[in-house]
């Protein structure tokens, strides 16, 4: 056998995500050898990384063998050991691609990426012809399958041995029309602690949208001791993690403690695991509080994290929890600021009450504002840059506390002045209960989520568009 002589690569077809590649194929008078699967070399030539977990082959003696149309919930890496086969594929996906309809002849030097809910099938057109295919999940009663007929007319396959000539199962020719078909929905994104201010702000941003659901259990659900078996984690594609323990103080007391462990780190440890065990996209919200606050300057995504408090402590350790996940977003945020209680809500109606608060003058950082923080959430979902760690907060001049509750007095009619600032151990003096530290320096560097495309909002105009609304 002679050597094909094809270097690894891959072709577009008109089904979006259907990619045919040329293999390598080295023969010589004992016969042939080629890599089937190579994942390093695969990925680094532009193959998504599905993660195959099975390798399936179906061997067929006679020519005119025919199977399909199958769509399932899984990618496909089809390719042939021996013989030739026509392929055909048609896209079963809900959305403009529908119906979409691409063949090819596949020989060993060809195997084709088939993406989830892109109906395959193929004809034999060799004796004795080994057809391979390895796929990125196991095969489940449960699992969403859609069929569609071999002979539908809408998509009109030219089989090159007519159907009635073929060796052709009858289920296979008792499948429903393009026209009953059942579309394969895309995966959905579950968004975790939905009833947070970042869960609130997500759901405004999203939902309306029928591939997103959202748990508005917070952290519950997380430690659910069936969470790996409480749904069906094939239908998913991204799990965005808003839920958290984010009670400062109160983590200082020892059952404070033991819930902010719970939820920052055992609860993100096991969503971690189940989004790496199915190839999800794990996004997972941390905070300032990983810093000690030492930094002159604003602190960068690698920067060392040294928390003060149990808090502090519990988000550090939470994301070294969702690193597990290969495929991970890990969102510095600082100062939430959203629908419910919240810093600005607070300096507001104090205003309105005509109380004079004493504010904390020597910590200093930048508001995020909710609708901002999902905004580049979706931003990272969507535009898919590398994974690992990005700081998001409002951009513009840093503050301290007692500059913002200024803001605040003065965007809402009444006299800054009325607010005196005073050092945080001013503030806390005489505390009744466990008091945890705070960093001094809050100041997150948006250079790397910048260089995505996302530009955070100036955090004086989100505070005066906040008043705003809430005024009306």
């Amino acid at each position: 056998m002679t050597e094909y002589g094809k270097t690894l690569g891959s072709t577009a077809t008109p089904i979006p995500g259907l990619l045919i590649w040329d293999l390598p194929v080295h023969g010589d008078s004992r016969g042939w050898f080629k890599e089937n699967w190579q994942r390093e070399k695969m990925v680094a030539a532009g193959l998504p990384d599905f993660g195959p977990v099975q390798n399936n082959i179906s061997f067929n003696d006679e020519i005119g063998t025919t199977r399909g149309i199958h769509a399932e919930p899984w990618d496909k890496w089809v390719s042939v050991a021996t013989g030739r086969v026509f392929g055909a594929w048609v896209d079963l996906r809900e959305g403009p691609s529908f119906g979409a309809v691409f063949t090819a002849e596949i020989d060993p030097s060809v195997a084709v990426f088939v993406p989830r809910g892109v109906g395959n099938s193929y004809q034999t057109l060799e004796a004795d012809t080994s057809y391979c295919y390895l796929v990125n999940d196991h095969w489940s009663p449960d699992a969403a399958y859609s069929f569609l007929n071999l002979a539908d007319e809408t998509v009109s396959i030219d089989w090159p041995i007519a159907l009635e000539n073929a060796a052709v199962s009858d289920k296979d020719r008792a499948h429903p029309r393009l026209s009953d078909v059942d579309r394969v929905a895309p995966r959905k994104t579950l968004i975790v602690g939905g009833n947070g201010q970042l869960g609130r702000a997500l759901r405004d941003l999203l939902g309306d949208r029928s591939d997103v659901e959202f748990s508005d259990r917070t952290t519950l659900d997380l430690l659910d001791p069936d969470l790996d078996r409480a749904r069906e984690w094939s239908a998913y594609s991204t799990v965005i993690n808003a839920a958290a323990y984010t009670a400062v103080d109160h983590a200082e007391t020892p059952s404070g403690r033991r819930a902010a462990w719970a939820a920052n780190v055992d609860g993100v440890r096991r969503i971690a695991e189940i989004a790496r065990a199915h190839r999800l996209t794990l996004v997972h919200v941390s905070s300032d509080y990983v810093f000690d606050g030492t930094n002159e300057d604003a602190y960068a995504e690698g920067d060392a994290i040294a928390p003060l408090g149990v808090y502090g402590m519990t988000k550090a350790a939470g994301e070294t929890a969702a690193v597990v996940a290969p495929r991970h977003y890990i969102v510095r945020t600082s100062w939430v600021v959203g629908d419910g209680n919240n810093f600005v809500n607070t300096m507001a109606s104090l205003a309105r009450r005509g109380v004079d608060p004493r504010v904390v003058a020597d910590q200093r950082g930048r508001l995020t504002f909710a609708d901002e923080l999902a905004r580049g959430i979706l931003h990272l979902i969507e535009s898919s840059p590398a994974y690992g760690i990005y700081n998001l907060t409002g951009s513009g001049d840093p503050k301290t506390w007692a500059d913002i509750a200024r803001s605040v007095f003065e965007l809402t009619g009444n006299d800054p002045a009325r607010v005196t600032g005073v050092t945080t151990a001013e503030y806390y003096e005489g505390a009744a209960q466990p008091v945890s530290a705070r960093p001094s320096n809050s100041v997150l560097d948006l250079a790397k989520i910048g260089a995505t495309g996302f530009v955070p909002a100036d955090m004086q105009d989100s505070l005066e568009a906040y008043l705003a609304e809430r005024a009306e």
